[in-house]
């Protein structure tokens, strides 16, 4: 299982994305930690199992067992905060947004990594789930802490292509059955 075995499964009609798949992953400038920790975190929030059951093994071996569990802890945290900050952001009454979050979110303190790695991380599970507070208030923290346009950029690059290509093998396996 690998991304070589991930490109081999995407349709014809879908060569963008095996493209971009290989550019997005295989190309990529950033440094290895933040790189598979991104696809881990983001294979998991696409909520593929063809995408996870490909990329998970080399993403593990590509991550210290630290950056490993925190990049799943990434996508498990942004999955609850996604849901909560999108929804208080989208309600009408703005006074939600006042009240007391009470959820518990002690990763994002001690991830167990390099802040700015985890930062990156949650931030590319937000792009897939689509919270624009927590788009927002990850890439502020990134920028405050130097990372430029350009990473962030390859962030969600990385997490719009394995979203799409997870969307698309779902599809796929769902139309052969």
């Amino acid at each position: 299982m690998s991304l070589d075995s991930l490109k081999s499964r995407i349709p014809d009609y879908a060569k963008d994305l095996k493209l971009n798949l290989g550019s997005v992953i295989g190309n990529s400038d950033l440094p290895a930690q933040q790189l598979w920790g991104t696809v881990l975190a983001t294979a998991i929030a696409s909520r593929s199992p063809i995408v996870l059951r490909e990329l998970e093994p080399e993403a593990k071996a590509n991550l210290s067992p630290e950056a490993y569990t925190a990049a799943k802890a990434a996508a498990a945290v942004m999955a609850m905060n996604n849901v909560f900050y999108r929804t208080r952001h989208l309600l009408s009454d703005h006074e939600y947004g006042t009240l007391r979050a009470g959820l518990r979110m002690n990763v994002i303190g001690n991830p167990g990594v390099d802040k700015v790695d985890f930062e990156l991380w949650s931030f590319a599970v937000s792009a897939i789930n689509g919270c624009g507070m927590c788009l927002d208030s990850h890439e502020q923290v990134l920028r405050k802490a130097g990372i430029d346009r350009e990473v962030v950029q390859e962030a969600f690059k990385i997490a719009s292509v394995i979203q799409a290509v997870g969307v698309t093998l779902d599809a796929e396996a769902v139309l052969s059955e």
